[in-house]
């Protein structure tokens, strides 16, 4: 196997590495942003990818700004139509969209911008592991302004497992590439009522013994703005609104909402794994 130049220590890039990826992104009213998002696809130096959107229902020029962008094998985006409960609900929708066969995947919001090499590392990464194991990468953020002014990296994090997916989230969604198998489990799994999606991949991922890969390096820049339906996690004013969500019973019900999801994902159950 041929190996491919790669300036990173110990992410030797391979041919095999330029398998397809499916970009799953998800919008609604971004067009403030969106158009420097998919420019930044355009500059990936991994470049076999095709893009597909989940639109939950954008009254601006989202739809325009994306019908007219193209791939590097000059296909036009698939558009989907979201079903409009929301962030989480709207990229399981496309996870588990079943009009394709599993393969790797990379989800995307509408207002950050990849660094060039961010498919690239996160295939690299993925390639270390067996195509039979359920894989998921991810990694850090470089924080900006609407500016896109850097603010600083994303917290690092350095312990990832099902125990600790029980009680927290530590994989940023806008960073997760899956493997087919990750894929293959996600879509087992079903559009479930959760949270969060990136948190039910990590429960989902290391709940059923598969890795979680993490890049220290940060893969993009990840826009702070007033219209984040998430956001940072670092500054006071982020501490202080998950103490009072803690206080007033909302992780609570997250917990109970990721708890129920799991045990309808247990084994021989009617529309989940297989036993």
């Amino acid at each position: 196997m041929r190996e491919i130049r790669h300036n990173t220590p110990g992410l030797a890039q391979t041919e095999d590495l330029m398998e397809e990826i499916t970009i799953l992104l998800c919008s609604y009213n971004g067009a403030a942003h969106l158009g420097e998002q998919l420019d930044s696809f355009s500059a990936q130096t991994h470049r076999n990818w095709s893009l597909v959107i989940g639109d939950d229902g954008s009254e601006d020029a989202t739809l325009e700004i994306a019908a007219r962008f193209r791939d590097p094998a000059g296909r036009p985006p698939r558009i989907l139509a979201g079903p409009r409960r929301g962030f989480a609900a709207n990229f399981l929708n496309l996870v588990c969209d079943g009009t394709q066969a599993p393969g790797h995947v990379a989800l995307s919001d509408q207002d950050d911008v990849w660094y060039p090499r961010k498919l690239e590392r996160a295939m690299a990464l993925l390639a270390e592991t067996d195509p039979e194991v359920p894989a998921l990468a991810c990694g850090r953020t470089m924080l900006t302004d609407d500016g896109l002014r850097p603010l600083g990296p994303s917290r690092l994090h350095r312990h990832f497992a099902f125990g600790n997916a029980l009680v927290q989230n530590v994989v940023a969604g806008n960073t997760i590439v899956m493997n087919p198998a990750a894929h293959r489990l996600m879509r087992a799994a079903g559009r479930q009522d959760v949270p969060y999606h990136d948190w039910w991949c990590y429960l989902m991922v290391t709940g059923a013994g598969g890795r979680i890969l993490y890049d220290p390096e940060p893969c993009m820049s990840y826009r702070q703005h007033r219209r984040n339906v998430q956001g940072e996690n670092l500054s006071a004013g982020a501490v202080l609104r998950r103490a009072r969500d803690f206080g007033g019973g909302t992780w609570r019900g997250w917990f109970e909402a990721n708890i129920a999801a799991l045990a309808a994902c247990r084994p021989g159950q009617a529309r989940c794994l297989p036993s």
